[in-house]
């Protein structure tokens, strides 16, 4: 098995490692295990695409058809930022190949605060998207197990849905490789079969208005963007978990392009067929969309037992890699001194703590969820998700540039910096754009998850502060 590297715990501007971290050497675990099995190129692509298809994909069609064709105009946009995205994060892993991702690139640029920040809204987007896939899952779960609608049955089946892809990860990263591949696989292909399968039924007449709202071409676009932004959430996925991938200057940004147009492609050609097969009429309407597309297709009811298995399964799959994203960025913070030192605890190549505290913060979500009986309060806090997942987009892109003009780490001349640049840019504004979608609420609510983050960066640093000038005390009085 090959050796895990563990992100370094120095920084340009603060060279004294944190309290408990220097003796960890390149090559040991923080637990001290030191030795696990790592990613290779097709694990690290499930990855990312596993966790960008969660179970949006089986409600996206219906989302997006009250604004007709059009939003298939946002799909490529979304597409577009998304790639840039990726292509930046994969000149972002080739500097600093290491886990932790937009919190490792922004710590190097613009200091601790920064990274901070962005560690702690990328956590924050984890667990809480955790909770909404697990919500998700049980909506189909409901298909195939008598729930009823019986709401202790229901908040079971959905800690169930969250519990077993935390024990795939407490377990090693072994059994999450295998985990993810298994549920990429299992996944894809019945949805290829729709996709590809649905355009030999594809009627134009299905297909309704191209644009059928009345907030102009523009405002459709930004409309139906906003409601697609969660589903392309996790293009990152590759450079979060850096260090567990094996030869990662040259798999993550390979894994990151090819995850995210693997995603894509399906997207588009997934909702196509569904609006090519299910009258626009029936279709804005749908609860379950693919169900009603297979029905179409092949006739009889047997549609939404199938469906509902794919998305259980894509469901779980998705999980899966976000409980290992949600405690990677924490472990690398903690490493650094800017989270709890409890977040540094891995085991077989996984930060347990991270994961149990990450499951356990979702679970409680879950169940707030369901016991109080707002789903109004439960979508907001997934439009939060999409606001406070821009946070680390924007620091990691400004940190691109900021390393492309200050020539930092690397001398990118001719070309490659005007296309490192204009990819940059290209991301810096779609991150912006993803802002503006989210809505005032989410961003107003967003904010104050980042304020309360400052509370936590203030007591981290003044516990790091006072441990370095209580070593410092003995010299002096000497």
């Amino acid at each position: 098995m090959a050796t895990v590297i563990t992100p370094d715990t120095g920084h340009d501007t603060h060279p004294t490692p944190p309290s408990g971290s220097s003796g960890a050497r390149k090559g040991e675990g923080a637990d001290g295990g030191g030795r696990a099995r790592r990613f290779g190129l097709p694990v690290a692509t499930a990855l990312v695409m596993g966790n960008i298809i969660g179970g949006g994909i089986f409600l996206l069609p219906a989302s997006v058809a009250p604004y007709g064709t059009i939003s298939l105009v946002a799909f490529a946009v979304l597409t577009a930022g998304a790639l840039a995205l990726a292509l930046v994060f994969g000149r972002l892993a080739e500097r600093h190949p290491r886990t932790g991702g937009p919190y490792v690139y922004a710590r190097e640029a613009f200091g601790d605060f920064a990274g901070f920040l962005s560690a702690w809204s990328y956590w924050i987007t984890a667990w809480v998207s955790n909770a909404a896939l697990a919500v998700a899952a049980v909506g189909y779960l409901d298909v195939l197990l008598p729930l009823h609608g019986s709401v202790p049955a229901t908040i079971a089946a959905a800690l169930l849905v969250q519990w077993l892809p935390a024990l795939a990860n407490l377990a090693g990263t072994r059994y999450v490789g295998a985990v993810q591949v298994v549920a990429t696989v299992l996944k894809f292909v019945p949805l290829l079969l729709v996709a590809v399968g649905g355009l030999f039924f594809f009627d134009a007449d299905n297909l309704g208005p191209f644009q059928g709202s009345d907030s102009g071409a523009f405002g459709a676009v930004s409309a139906s963007a906003a409601i697609l932004l969660f589903s392309y959430l996790g293009v990152e996925s590759a450079a979060v978990s850096a260090g567990e991938v094996r030869d990662p200057r040259r798999n993550v940004g390979r894994a990151t392009v090819l995850g995210t147009l693997g995603a894509a492609a399906l997207y588009l050609l997934g909702t196509v067929a569904v609006f090519g097969t299910v009258a626009h009429d029936r279709l804005v309407d749908s609860s379950a969309p693919f169900s009603d597309a297979v029905d179409a297709m092949f006739g009889g009811t047997w549609g939404g037992t199938a469906v509902a298995c794919m998305a259980v399964v894509s469901v779980v799959g998705a999980l899966n890699g976000w409980t290992l994203l949600s405690a990677q960025t924490p472990y690398a913070a903690a490493r650094d001194g800017l989270f709890p030192r409890a977040f540094t605890r891995r085991r077989r190549g996984v930060p347990t703590f991270g994961v149990l505290v990450t499951v356990v913060l979702a679970s409680l979500l879950t169940v707030y969820n369901y016991t109080a009986g707002s789903d109004g309060v439960f979508e907001t806090l997934v439009l939060v998700t999409t606001f406070t997942a821009t946070v680390p987009y924007l620091l990691s892109t400004a940190a691109q540039i900021y390393f492309l003009l200050s020539g930092r780490r690397d001398r990118v001349r001719g070309s490659r910096l005007v296309r490192d640049g204009v990819l940059s840019a290209l991301a810096f504004g779609f991150s912006l754009w993803l802002v503006a979608g989210s809505g005032y609420a989410a961003v107003y609510q967003g904010v104050l998850f980042l304020f309360a983050g400052v509370l936590v960066y203030a007591w981290m640093s003044a516990r790091r502060d006072r441990g370095v000038h209580e070593d410092r005390e003995p010299r002096d009085a000497a």
